[in-house]
């Protein structure tokens, strides 16, 4: 059974000291590929010196929506060049963030239009980080996905841990999106989420960490957390469509593949 974790900071600090152990531990589980998003300049070029060193880790290169308040055109100049990398599969983690009062909304607006804009210059799927912004990030989609190139057509990115009502995976279902589900969709309260997931089409649906954030059950709370642990949300998931676990581990590697061309596992 091979899975890929979709989304993981490997590049953040809480992993500076096991990084190769976590990469060893997600491999020996079957987890064969990594997804790590940056988040900001920094971060993205940790993320692609990362990438560079483990050959079945790729990278993804944007500015988040609460690191755009100083967001310009020598930022999204530096974006641009660090995609031309053969390991970047995708511009992100791009979006709007309502929850934190880091970067004005006008500054989100700004940064996200500019990173769509270059992603299908590119013709490179968006990793899109939505927190109690769905109406505006919806409608910033909508107009974005009407100019997208037929390479982009129906995989034009993901909706990255999801947590927004069924409304809100519906439309961007139509806009040519996927679904990323997170440890959340483990826990016991998660009700409402797992009700989401249940009505995604198979071959919409992504699995993801986000780590070292997001721990799912039964790991729930310890920090960081680490790609080995997709399994879980994958097998909470694959319950929820009533298919064993080995056929929805391999739909999503499936979909993983097919969004991002990503290539085999070395």
């Amino acid at each position: 059974m091979t899975l890929v974790d979709t989304h993981c900071h490997l590049d953040f600090h809480s992993y500076d000291e096991i990084r190769a152990d976590v990469i060893r531990e997600a491999a020996e589980v079957g987890v064969t590929r990594i997804i790590n998003p940056g988040t900001d300049l920094e971060r993205c070029h940790k993320a692609l010196r990362i990438a560079e060193q483990y050959p079945n880790v790729y990278a993804a290169v944007g500015i988040h929506p609460t690191d755009t308040a100083d967001f310009d055109d020598a930022t999204l100049a530096e974006v641009r060049a660090m995609a031309a990398h053969e390991k970047v599969l995708a511009i992100g983690e791009i979006g709007l963030d309502y929850h934190w009062d880091t970067s004005p909304k006008s500054a989100q607006w700004r940064a996200l239009k500019a990173q769509l804009t270059l992603a299908a210059e590119l013709e490179l799927p968006v990793i899109i980080h939505n927190r109690e912004a769905s109406d505006d990030v919806l409608r910033i989609l909508a107009e974005w996905t009407g100019t997208l190139p037929a390479s982009l057509r129906g995989r034009a990115g993901v909706l990255h841990s999801f947590s927004a009502p069924w409304s809100v995976a519906e439309r961007a279902l139509e806009l040519g999106f996927y679904i990323g589900f997170t440890g959340p969709v483990t826990f016991k309260n998660a009700g409402a989420l797992r009700r989401v997931a249940a009505h995604v089409p198979l071959d919409r649906i992504l699995v993801e960490t986000d780590g070292p954030f997001l721990t799912p059950e039964p790991f729930r709370g310890r920090r960081p957390n680490r790609p080995a642990y997709v399994r879980y949300i994958a097998e909470r998931l694959a319950a929820l469509h009533d298919l064993p676990a080995a056929n929805f581990f391999a739909q999503t590697t499936a979909n993983a593949e097919r969004l991002f061309r990503l290539p085999p596992a070395l």
